[in-house]
């Protein structure tokens, strides 16, 4: 399997916010194509109600990750849209960060996913 390039999300500047506050981030790599391409903006609300098939930012292993949620007999798996990842199972909702709740490239553009 062919190795892909490395991906990251930038975690909101210590201080910049509120833990509770909405921020955005902009999404590389190309874990979440085609409905992410690198470089879309996403908005995210730490506090929004989260289910099955949510865009989601969690941290894993110290690092931030953007994945869908997928709940499946009681388990819970982040999962890329782009097969060339993998999709890792975590333990606990509380690992994530927030939920997606718009995106897009342009204002005139994005996309709401609440």
């Amino acid at each position: 399997m062919a190795q892909s390039p490395p991906e990251s999300l930038m975690p909101p500047i210590e201080g910049s916010c509120s833990g509770k506050e909405i921020y955005a981030l902009r999404a590389l790599g190309d874990s979440m194509v085609p409905e992410f391409e690198h470089g879309t903006v996403i908005i995210i609300d730490p506090e929004a109600v989260v289910h099955d098939g949510s865009y989601v930012i969690a941290k894993v292993d110290g690092e931030f990750i953007f994945r869908q949620l997928r709940m499946y007999d009681e388990k819970f798996f982040l999962q890329p849209l782009n097969d060339l990842y993998e999709t890792i199972e975590i333990k606990r909702l509380d690992e994530l960060e927030g939920v997606i709740v718009q995106a897009g490239t342009r204002r005139k553009n994005m996309k709401k996913y609440t």
